[in-house]
């Protein structure tokens, strides 16, 4: 694991790819994030309580998700019957990726995976090479980092008013809601 855990040091960027799985990373994929480890325990005090949420041994570099889903793009909205896919990829791209340190850019989604046809492929092969082009420029998810004053330390509750008028759940923690 320690090799594993070097390689994520060097690298400036990180893509995890893989098949949306019972709502989550399949098995393998959640089982090599277990054992890496490559967060840092930090501080805690009543000032800063750790490194982690944007501040962990993996600060300063990017990490995105690509996801293929075997679902219809509207299975997976605010009305659809899985619900919205960023709910979904929540505990992946904040609870892991964010939560180590990693500005985590928007996901690229494939719907309908298994049943694109040839020229279904050719679109989505263009699109992701178009996201690749801009993966250095493109804005990550305005996460709020814990220790930058928007959560009350020790109890990690958000700060009073600073929620977008009517964001709840996940989006709370989200700059700008």
């Amino acid at each position: 694991m320690v090799a594993e855990q070097d390689k994520l040091l060097r690298a400036d960027q990180l893509i995890l790819l893989f098949p949306l799985w019972w709502f989550g990373l399949p098995a393998i994929l959640k089982g090599w994030v277990d054992r890496v480890d490559a967060y840092g325990v930090g501080e805690h005090s009543d000032r800063r309580w750790g490194d982690r949420y944007g501040e962990g041994r993996l600060a300063g570099k990017r990490a995105m998700l690509i996801v293929t889903a075997g679902g219809w793009e509207e299975h997976y909205d605010e009305r659809g019957i899985n619900g919205p896919i960023d709910d979904l990829l929540f505990p992946i791209q904040h609870g892991i990726l964010f939560y180590l340190g990693y500005a985590v850019l928007p996901p690229f989604i494939v719907y309908r995976a298994d049943r694109l046809d040839a020229a279904g492929f050719a679109t989505v092969v263009e699109s992701l090479r178009d996201r690749m082009v801009t993966l250095a420029t493109t804005p990550p998810i305005p996460f709020r980092q814990q220790n930058g004053g928007d959560y009350r330390i020790p109890s990690m509750q958000l700060q009073p008013g600073l929620e977008a008028p009517g964001a709840t759940g996940f989006a709370l923690h989200r700059a700008g809601g």
